[in-house]
């Protein structure tokens, strides 16, 4: 076992290069490497068990090696792995794709397939913007995004980002969207209700000098990810989709964190009882099994698109592997068993009972700010409590709080500051309570004993 890791991790150091990681700083650690998971854990190649804290990055819902979900992969690879949905269609993409109908928010009827969150993103900027050039409005070729975004890592998710730590040095290269903050309460002089004002105002001013030039809004509703887990405040999805109707603008919907239940919903957009004219998902699409993702659309968008050959209004947009099989029958599996077990209800009480064990916390001398919504959940760590003053960034303080959670036997990634809790929906109420005594005691240790590596 032990010559078996050293080869793997020299294989690894040599080799591979990680996303979203400073290759310099990892190579001079040893690494973590994952042989296999098991319901809520993972289990590295020296045979260490891990609370696995954040969903293998917010996508897993069910556990790990899942019965129904392994056979219907099965079941699918002894009929046809792969076929193409360029001018022909296969049965897992179809029923998958009327399966999502039925579960969207109302009026998402056209479902077309990609990969990853940040593709099915690119697809509904494209969309967006070819919709209006299709009805021969051909100024609305702008976008509106919030402060701070994050929606993927290809060129025009980058250009819909807002995160300066992630997207400034790549600005040369994209186009220019108007930028509203998005309502972040925290640290906000007016709090949630100020917030709220600032993000619809913003809004209103933006629309009423450029709605003539902007094609779409993209937002990730309810829940801004990887800004820090920021939630919005109560009625202002419903403000920021009534404001774009009232100025004929798209609004783009991007539930690819905050999709599948993580919210306490099916989508975030339910919560209010939104429907967007588009809308994105991934991540949990397929249980956190296959890389795939969609964009739903409505029959006012797909119509644009809908015309004589002659035309040329085709949306000449694709992915080698869209629509795959594999992926679309997994996906079907997982929302067999959203159904079957109920999870979007158990998800509520779940979360109810994390949010009791997280309380006390928020009297702890660096806890700042707890936001939750479902079973997303970031905790902000601080400098000092009274003046909201954050960690430096050399301090390094989630990366220490998350490196001691994996010391006491859980994996999580932070965000900066904000130490990051997103468990598979199908955690137990006791594997939950084990969790959290985890987290808070991984927080204990490093900001008031000051734990290191």
């Amino acid at each position: 076992m032990a010559l078996e890791y050293e080869y793997l991790a020299a294989m690894n150091k040599a080799h591979l290069w990680h996303p979203f990681t400073q290759m310099k700083d990892y190579n001079s650690t040893d690494p973590l490497i994952i042989e296999r998971g098991e319901g809520v854990k993972l289990y590295d190649v020296q045979g260490r068990a891990y609370y696995d804290g954040f969903s293998s990055v917010w996508l897993n819902v069910h556990g790990h090696n899942v019965p129904e979900l392994n056979q219907a992969i099965i079941d699918q690879l002894q009929k046809v792995a792969h076929s193409t949905l360029l001018g022909m269609a296969n049965v897992p993409a179809i029923e998958l794709a009327g399966k999502l109908s039925a579960i969207a928010p109302e009026g998402l009827t056209k479902v077309f397939f990609s990969d990853s969150g940040a593709t099915g993103v690119e697809i509904a900027l494209k969309m967006a913007f070819q919709y209006w050039h299709n009805r021969g409005i051909t100024g609305k070729q702008n976008f509106i995004t919030m402060r701070e975004a994050y929606h993927g890592d290809t060129i025009g998710a980058v250009s819909v980002g807002a995160i300066p730590l992630y997207h400034e040095r790549f600005r040369p290269l994209l186009f220019q969207p108007y930028v509203i903050p998005y309502p972040q309460a925290y640290r906000h002089s007016g709090g949630a209700a100020g917030a709220m004002e600032d993000t619809l105002a913003s809004l209103r001013d933006t629309l009423q000098k450029h709605g003539h030039e902007i094609a779409a809004l993209i937002v990730e509703p309810i829940v801004q990810g990887a800004s820090g887990m920021m939630i919005m405040p109560s009625g202002c999805l419903t403000e920021i989709a009534a404001l774009c109707r009232q100025h004929d603008v798209l609004l783009i919907a991007d539930e690819v964190a905050t999709g599948f239940g993580r919210t306490g919903a099916m989508f975030a957009c339910d919560l209010e009882q939104v429907s967007p004219d588009l809308m994105v998902v991934g991540k949990g699409l397929t249980g956190g099994y296959l890389p795939v993702a969609a964009t739903l659309a409505t029959d006012e968008v797909y119509s644009s698109f809908y015309a004589d050959y002659e035309e040329q209004k085709t949306f000449f947009h694709g992915h080698s592997f869209t629509g795959n099989p594999l992926g679309c029958a997994v996906a079907l599996a997982s929302i067999k068993l959203f159904e079957e077990r109920r999870i979007v209800e158990g998800t509520v009480a779940k979360a109810a009972s994390v949010a009791r064990r997280l309380a006390p916390l928020a009297q702890w001398p660096h806890v700042g700010d707890i936001r939750q919504q479902g079973l997303m959940i970031g905790i902000e760590l601080v400098r000092d409590k009274a003046t909201k003053e954050p960690y430096a960034w050399e301090d390094r303080i989630g990366v220490r709080t998350s490196l001691r959670a994996r010391e006491l036997g859980m994996l999580t990634r932070p965000l900066g500051n904000i130490v990051v809790f997103i468990p598979p929906l199908s955690s137990t109420e006791a594997e939950l309570a084990a969790m959290t005594d985890i987290l808070a005691a991984a927080i204990q240790d490093v900001t008031q004993k000051d734990w290191r590596p």
